[in-house]
């Protein structure tokens, strides 16, 4: 029999579902009202709270704790279940700071800084970081905005209250491309860092997936 692992995808599957039976029981032992007001989300009745997430409508049917897209009413991948369920249950409602941070400046970030690069920054910098002015193009498939700051930055809200600034700053002869995530300072009132880590590599995954590379444009 193979010995199962941390990482192997029947014990992450057994942690999700986990996660997702917690966040279900939190969120029934909420205000839910309350918490629409300080998340953003759409309290539309005691049995359905509509609750937008990277630029798409999810429908959270009460009490059983059902999510799907409001539009299509197709299922919804049960990691962003539990993130959708962790925003609503924790937000505290805190005002934008206007004050950025990093993903370095999060708590407890260092457990999961290696991912966040190897998930997030790192595809952004090797599919965009020649060509970064295509990467506002991929966000307004997002809902993204172009922001102020490096040489190309977009803006895409994960969450009404939850901005994510993604900044290229062009290479030279003496430096690479590089690239940071931007939060507001008040995000930990809002999301864990191990949601952020993982809405950040949805983020990333989605821009590089809209604009083929060069190869695939070719055929």
């Amino acid at each position: 029999m193979e010995k199962q692992t941390p990482s192997s995808p029947g014990i992450r599957q057994q942690g999700y579902e986990l996660a997702y039976r917690l966040a279900c029981e939190q969120l029934a032992a909420t205000d839910v009202k309350q918490q629409c007001l300080r998340s953003g989300a759409r309290y539309q009745d005691a049995n359905n709270v509509i609750v937008e997430f990277l630029n798409q409508l999810h429908l959270v049917s009460l009490p059983n704790v059902e999510i799907s897209l409001l539009r299509s009413g197709e299922e919804v991948p049960l990691k962003n279940k539990i993130i959708i369920l962790h925003y609503l249950t924790l937000s505290k409602g805190t005002p934008a700071t206007g004050r950025f941070i990093t993903f370095r400046e999060l708590p407890g970030c260092d457990s999961y800084f290696p991912v966040f690069h190897q998930l997030a920054l790192r595809p952004l910098l090797d599919r965009f970081g020649q060509e970064p002015d295509l990467m506002v193009d991929a966000a307004t498939q997002l809902g993204g905005r172009r922001a102020s700051h490096g040489h190309v930055s977009v803006t895409i809200e994960a969450f009404p209250r939850v901005p994510i600034t993604t900044v290229l700053w062009k290479g030279d002869e003496e430096f690479p491309p590089s690239c940071s995530m931007l939060f507001d300072a008040n995000i930990p009132d809002y999301l864990p860092t191990e949601d952020i880590r993982d809405i950040c590599a949805t983020i990333t995954r989605k821009l590089v997936q809209s604009i083929p590379s060069p190869s695939r444009r070719e055929r």
